[in-house]
C-alpha cells in the first residue's frame, strides 16, 4: 500500500472540523523536528478506512534508511489489541467463556504446568490458591491481581499484588496466562492461531508473534533520544503481551477490520470497546500507579476488552499504547464518528508529540497523556 496522501484533500476532526493533509503533513515534519523524533508512522481513519497514511525519517538512524510503509517495527503492546480481537472470537465462538475460571479449561492444576523458555511455569503460584479465581475477562481487563512482568519485580517471582478483581493494574502476565489456556484449548500455538483468524485473512503478510528471516531486509530500529539504535529483539517465541513485529502497511489493515466489525459480531466489538471496569489511579505505571485520585472521573477513564476506554463529548473512545525502549506508539477510535488514528514512532522521544500530535489531526484533546506518563516535549526541562 503506498502512502495515501494527496495535496488539498480534507481529513475530518471529531469535532466536525477539517483540515488538509497537506496541513498535517507540515505538522508532522514539524513536531519530528522539535522533538527530535527519529521516524513516524501514521495512518489517520475517517469512515473506518485510512485517509492518510504516511511514513517519516529513518528506520535506521546510522545508515541512514528511511522508514517506509513496508519497514518491520516492533509493535510491543499494541499487540494486545490483535489478542483481545483473536480472544473475542474465540468467545463469540463458544470456544471459551469471559467470566468462567480458566483452571476449568485446564488438565491439572495451573502450577504444575512447567513452561520452557522465559522461566514461564506457575509453580510459583502453588500456594496461593487466587489464582483458580482468575477469568478471561479479568486478564483482558487487567485485574488479575498479576505484576505487569515477573522480571520486573525484586525476586523475579511470579506472585498476585493484589486479590483477582478488586482493582485494574497493568499485566502482561495476564495476558500471558489467557494466551496459555486458549494454546492448551485449541492445541495450537498462539503463532499459528494468529496467521489463521487474521494475519492472512487480512493480507497482513509482514506481521508475526515471531520473528521472520524475511524481515531482515526491512528492518527498523527502535532509537534512544540521541538517535542511537537499541539492539533488536527478534522474538522465538509468541507472546501476546507484545512480541508481534508489523509494518504501518498491515497495522492499518487490520485496525480498518477492527474498527469495521470484520469478524466480530456487534455484541463482541461493544463488549471489547465498552467500559469493563473504571480506572482511578493517579498513573497508569510508577509509585502513582498505587495512588487513586480523581483527575480522570470527567472522562470515565477504563478499560474495555484488551482496551483503554474513555468517554468525551462526541462519544464514547477506545485506545491502546505500545511502549519499549526505543519505541513509542498510540492508536484512538472514535466508534460514534468512525475517526481514528495510528501512531507509530522508533524513538525515545516519539511519545512527547503525541498531546500536540492528536489534538491537531483528529481533535483528540481528551486522551489523558498525564495517566499515561507522555511528557510534553515542549514541556520537559
Amino acid at each position: 500500500m503506498p502512502s495515501t496522501f494527496v495535496l488539498g484533500q480534507t481529513i475530518k476532526r471529531i469535532d466536525g472540523s477539517k483540515i488538509t493533509a497537506d496541513s498535517l503533513n507540515a505538522k508532522i515534519e514539524y513536531l519530528m523536528k522539535a522533538a527530535n523524533v527519529s521516524g513516524v508512522a501514521v495512518a489517520v481513519f475517517n469512515n473506518n478506512q485510512p485517509v492518510f497514511s504516511k511514513t517519516y525519517g529513518l528506520a535506521n538512524v546510522q545508515e541512514h534508511i528511511p522508514l517506509e510503509q513496508s519497514s518491520v517495527m516492533y509493535a510491543a503492546s499494541l499487540a494486545k489489541m490483535v489478542f483481545a480481537y483473536i480472544t473475542m472470537q474465540l468467545v463469540q465462538e463458544k470456544v471459551i467463556e469471559l467470566d468462567k475460571p480458566l483452571v476449568a479449561y485446564l488438565s491439572k492444576p495451573l502450577p504444575d504446568y512447567t513452561i520452557n523458555g522465559w522461566n514461564r511455569g506457575y509453580q510459583d503460584l502453588k500456594d496461593d490458591e487466587r489464582y483458580k479465581k482468575i477469568t478471561a475477562r479479568m486478564c483482558l481487563t487487567h485485574t488479575t491481581g498479576l505484576p505487569n512482568w515477573r522480571w520486573f519485580e525484586a525476586d523475579k517471582k511470579l506472585k498476585f499484588k493484589f486479590d483477582p478483581g478488586t482493582r485494574y493494574s497493568y499485566s502482561g502476565e495476564g495476558l500471558y496466562l489467557l494466551q496459555f489456556v486458549i494454546e492448551q484449548i485449541t492445541g495450537k500455538d498462539y503463532e499459528t492461531i494468529s496467521q489463521e483468524r487474521v494475519f492472512k485473512p487480512l493480507g497482513m503478510t509482514n506481521t508475526s508473534q515471531v520473528w521472520q528471516t524475511q524481515y531482515d531486509a526491512n528492518i527498523c530500529y527502535g532509537h534512544n533520544a540521541q538517535g542511537e539504535p537499541y539492539e533488536l529483539m527478534k522474538w522465538e517465541e509468541a507472546s501476546a503481551g507484545g512480541s508481534m513485529s508489523t509494518t504501518l502497511e498491515d497495522f492499518t489493515k487490520f485496525y480498518s477490520a477492527l474498527m469495521s466489525r470484520k469478524g466480530l459480531s456487534k455484541k463482541s466489538f461493544k463488549a471489547m470497546t465498552n467500559l469493563q471496569v473504571r480506572i482511578k489511579s493517579r498513573r497508569q505505571f510508577g509509585p502513582l500507579a498505587k495512588v487513586d485520585s480523581t483527575d480522570n472521573d470527567p472522562i470515565q477513564l477504563g478499560y474495555g476488552l484488551g482496551v483503554g476506554t474513555f468517554n468525551t463529548p462526541y462519544g464514547r473512545a477506545f485506545f491502546k499504547e505500545g511502549h519499549d525502549d526505543g519505541w513509542g506508539h498510540y492508536s484512538v477510535c472514535f466508534p460514534d464518528k468512525k475517526i481514528a488514528i495510528v501512531i507509530m514512532t522508533n524513538n525515545d522521544n516519539g511519545e512527547s508529540i503525541f498531546k500536540e500530535f492528536l489534538s491537531y489531526s483528529i481533535g483528540d484533546i481528551f486522551t489523558p497523556w498525564r495517566w499515561e506518563n507522555y511528557i510534553p516535549y515542549d514541556q520537559r526541562n
